[in-house]
């Protein structure tokens, strides 16, 4: 079985303890053909007043910098998965939202096609902590090779993270996959911060160069007898925050 790593960034938590999110749900969204512009303004209208009315939490709201595919990456907050279910049939019931998504759908649906997954933070997570500069996002996906997840995730809990802020990056969340979710035990959701898409891979080219990263994995390699990551099983997407993100 084949294991995936995902790593993305998010936002600040400035809430009481209990209120803190303890599950996060990620909905990719696909815009119908011509219907980028016309999603996105539901959302910044409507969609984020209504999902906090109902006891979500927005965390945030990313687009790719190349998006071919017209999408819309955003991560929710719940208290577990029996809040979400709650907020979700409420949402689905209140007549503002009913009346936002007729007359905005007058014209055809606006969403093609819509992904969701409900995640946990890892226990090596870290507080987030971002400047008020411009910035860009990556969402990296790891495939792991069978069984080694345990060993990717004690990777970065002890090494690779520390190296990422050595070279310039801006390590934010860190997740895996909720019980009964697809991925579960195989995946790991991960974001970074970076000042540009040069200032990344100038990072990346210097974290690999690392004398420290090469004695790390190379010793996590040959005690799991192999790579950690099955081939190509390493995506990269550099991402922006949208106009009405809360993470900005």
């Amino acid at each position: 079985m084949r294991s995936l790593l995902v790593f993305l960034a998010l936002a600040p938590f400035a809430l009481a303890d209990e209120k803190k999110p303890a599950v996060f749900e990620m909905r990719t969204y696909y815009a119908a053909d011509g219907k980028f512009d016309a999603m996105l303004a539901r959302f910044r209208d409507h969609t984020l007043k209504l999902f906090e009315k109902h006891g979500m939490v927005n965390l945030g709201y990313w687009t790719p910098i190349e998006n071919p595919e017209q999408k819309l990456v955003y991560v929710l907050g719940h208290k577990d998965r029996d809040a979400a279910k709650a907020s979700w049939t409420a949402f689905g019931a209140d007549p503002a939202w009913q009346k936002a998504y007729k007359e905005s759908e007058a014209d055809g649906k606006l969403v093609r096609k819509a992904e969701v997954r409900y995640l946990e933070t890892t226990d090596y997570s870290p507080p987030v902590k971002l400047d008020g500069g411009e910035r860009v996002y990556e969402m990296r996906t790891y495939t792991t090779t069978t069984g080694n997840l345990d060993a990717l995730n004690s990777r970065f809990r002890d090494h690779t993270l520390k190296l990422f802020e050595k070279h310039g990056m801006t390590n934010l969340w860190y997740w895996v996959p909720a019980k009964g979710q697809k991925g579960e035990g195989e995946t790991l959701v991960y974001f970074l911060a970076h000042k540009s898409v040069d200032a990344a891979k100038a990072s990346f080219d210097a974290f690999r160069k690392d004398e420290t990263w090469l004695a790390a994995r190379k010793a996590s390699e040959e005690k799991a007898g192999g790579s950690l990551t099955v081939k190509d099983g390493v995506k990269s997407e550099f991402m922006k925050a949208t106009d009405f993100s809360p993470v900005k």
